[in-house]
């Protein structure tokens, strides 16, 4: 299976924060969510896959090319969807668009028009009146206009109502149905990406903690929800992180079939959320040691 993108061992370090030996692969033709909270290093690796940041090691590949040679021919197949306003705000759509049009040699008027129509967008008002939805369309339509075949879209959805968000998520949903395109899609709204992700790449504290196909996940993550009397220094082991309460405890634990096995009909084992399982990492490394036998 051809990947539109490839990380391998980047590093990239700043004051207080560093991404530490990244390794990530981004599949054609699909949808990859993008989680870690704030400050993980999301921002970071978008910058670094869109060569706006250099590594200071490791190698970054897009369409198998590498931006040393190939920045030009990459750019042009890459459309770039942000969560702030990108485009002069005392312009319209129209002449915004007479200015990147020279930009792409594949634009596509064509392409233009019916987005602007399929998204309602006008043409002849300028864009200090958009509200940040019509941004977000604006956008999506200036990437599919030169037929970009990676869009990557960074905290979409943010700030968007919630009905709104999810006529996104069905354009998106729409978009995929040509299996030429892949979208990586980076957001703390993670309920978004249950919806329509194929692969969710994790990242914690400037880690890489895994990329899993969706399904994948609910069948290897597990919450587990009993009485604090059942945990001890083997069986807390198995979990991520717990919370207790003066009710019991609640765990994550990334090995599904072995706590079912375990605890059996003496605990609550439940399908965790993409936000669980940022909570319970972020809370810290499994917590056995304060257990004795």
């Amino acid at each position: 299976m051809e990947h539109v993108i490839e990380c391998k061992n980047v590093h990239k370090k700043f004051d207080g924060f560093q991404l530490k030996d990244v390794s990530i692969t981004i599949k054609k033709g699909f949808i990859t969510g993008f989680i870690g909270e704030n400050g993980a290093g999301k921002s970071t690796t978008i910058k670094l896959m869109m060569n706006l940041l250099k590594p200071d090691s490791g190698t970054i590949s897009v369409f198998g090319l590498n931006y040393q040679e190939h920045e030009k021919e990459i750019k042009q197949r890459i459309g770039f969807v942000y969560d702030k306003n990108i485009f002069y705000e005392n312009i319209t759509l129209a002449e915004m668009k007479r200015m990147i049009k020279p930009a792409y040699i594949k634009w596509d008027d064509n392409h233009f028009v019916h987005y602007v129509k399929k998204f309602e967008l006008p043409l002849n008002k300028k864009m200090k009146t958009f509200s940040k939805g019509m941004m977000m369309k604006a956008s999506l339509v200036i990437a599919l206009s030169h037929h970009a075949e990676l869009i990557i879209m960074d905290e979409p959805t943010s700030g968007l109502d919630p009905s709104f968000r999810r006529e996104l998520l069905d354009i998106l949903h729409d978009l995929m149905q040509d299996e030429e395109k892949t979208i990586f899609f980076s957001t703390h709204i993670t309920s978004d990406l249950e919806r329509i992700a194929d692969y969710i790449t994790y990242i914690h504290n400037g880690e890489h903690i895994f990329t899993k196909e969706s399904y994948e996940i609910a069948e290897e993550y597990a919450i587990v929800k009993g009485g604090v009397e059942l945990l001890d220094r083997d069986t807390a082991q198995e979990f991520i992180s717990i919370r207790k309460s003066k009710h019991g405890f609640e765990a994550l634990s990334s090995n599904k079939a072995k706590v079912e096995k375990q605890f059996g009909d003496m605990a609550l084992i439940e399908k965790p959320t993409l936000e669980d399982i940022m909570y319970f990492t972020k809370k810290g490394e499994n917590q056995y040691a304060q257990f004795t036998t």
